[in-house]
């Protein structure tokens, strides 16, 4: 019999807030790569981009799913290092953590971006998110991603694709589409929607209890993909930061709409800046 699912609560997260040494540099916050961002999706992998860096990673690079990056800098977020993304992955930049699938499109470079992907991350922690989720779903890649910690992002319908159910059928049962995606894939499951479901690869389910409605808005899955790179960039405890970024995301969203922004206009760049201050509040 499966063990009820645990909560994820603010108690539960302490290496969301462990304070940093003053010895620390930007090396020792990670790298992450986001693969992400095709034609006229170029904003979802900036939302995840900047989403990583302002929640601590200490570099972020981006490789647009297109044949040259569409924009040479990031005017709101310079810090960004953008390129397309056969620049990103033929030159090892010491990426920690990949976050793809963001705005990256379902045609043949998708394909190829994602499979090149695979065979070149080094083992380095993959959080596959959107779009990758569909070309997977649809048999358009293989889950061939080697070894290291895989973390898939699926909403219902998406969920719904990779089983091959009904999305009422995932509604009606989360906890057990999340253990069945987690022993297909033999990943960490994050079953987004309202109580997002967190499954790790064995089947253990956590419940998360953060969040509102002003989060059922375009691009917020997005910077939820950046916040998990990032926190697993950063080297914190997988079960920490897996959980701890579903967690954060939807603090940050309560944090907002206690001051008012939202639930109703809430948007999704709005929740890296207030995930932020959380983690620096402790």
């Amino acid at each position: 019999m499966n063990t009820p699912a645990a909560a994820i609560d603010r108690a539960s997260l302490p290496a969301l807030f462990t304070p940093r040494g003053l010895d620390t540099h930007k090396g020792s916050f990670g790298t992450v790569g986001v693969v992400g961002g095709g034609p006229g999706m170029t904003g979802a992998a900036l939302l995840a981009a900047r989403a990583a860096l302002k929640v601590g990673a200490g570099k972020v690079l981006v490789g647009f799913a297109q044949e040259s990056a569409p924009l040479p800098c990031d005017v709101l977020q310079p810090e960004l290092m953008l390129r397309d993304f056969r620049s990103l992955l033929d030159e090892d930049w010491g990426v920690t953590a990949w976050v793809a699938g963001c705005g990256l499109g379902t045609g043949a470079l998708a394909a190829n971006a994602l499979s090149e992907l695979f065979v070149l991350r080094r083992e380095a922690p993959l959080v596959l998110d959107a779009d990758g989720l569909n070309l997977l779903a649809w048999g358009d890649i293989q889950p061939n991603w080697s070894s290291g910690p895989v973390v898939l992002t699926p909403h219902p319908a998406e969920a719904g694709r990779l089983l091959g159910i009904g999305t009422a059928d995932v509604q009606a049962d989360r906890l057990g589409a999340a253990r069945q995606l987690a022993q297909r894939y033999k990943a960490w499951i994050v079953l987004k929607g309202a109580g997002t479901v967190v499954c790790d690869p064995a089947g253990g389910c956590r419940v998360n209890t953060s969040g509102n409605p002003g989060l059922a808005t375009a691009g917020t899955g997005d910077v939820l993909a950046g916040m998990l790179g990032s926190l697993i960039a950063q080297k914190l405890p997988l079960e920490q930061a897996v959980a701890g970024a579903v967690w954060l995301h939807g603090a940050a969203a309560d944090a907002l709409v206690a001051r008012g922004v939202g639930p109703i206009g809430l948007t999704a760049g709005e929740l890296a800046d207030a995930a932020r201050t959380l983690r620096n509040q402790g």
